[in-house]
């Protein structure tokens, strides 16, 4: 079992840059990808990017592919999505999420564990 917790959101003008945090608790956080995902008031919750276990694999949502980049630290227990070149529409909760397995997954009902999540608010 692993504990999210996602930090590193706030307020940002378009054009802007935020580097959000995920922490896991537990002693096999490398055995999980972890995602990201977002959600948008009045909208369904939607795949950012996920991370292979080691961290060699990456995919990304066609939204923000050239934008954001996701990575993470095993021996710290930390997964990190970098977001460059802010647009309004990145506005969202965003969520970190765990699954144990070795495919990088992209739905959110294939994610086990999830964060309370930490908003971003982008400003035009």
């Amino acid at each position: 079992q692993v504990q999210l917790i996602e930090s590193g959101g706030g307020v940002v003008q378009a054009g802007g840059s935020l580097r959000l945090s995920c922490a896991a608790s537990g002693r096999t956080f490398s055995s999980y990808v972890v995602g990201w995902f977002r959600q948008a008031p009045g909208k369904e919750r939607e795949f950012v990017a996920a991370v292979s276990r080691k961290g060699g694999s990456t995919t990304y949502a066609d939204a923000v592919k050239g934008r954001f980049t996701i990575s993470r630290d095993n021996a710290d227990s930390t997964v990190f999505l970098q977001m460059n070149s802010l647009k309004p529409e990145d506005t969202a909760v965003y969520y970190c999420a765990a699954d144990n397995t070795v495919f990088l997954r992209t739905t959110p009902s294939e994610f086990d564990y999830w964060g309370l999540g930490t908003q971003v608010t982008v400003s035009s």
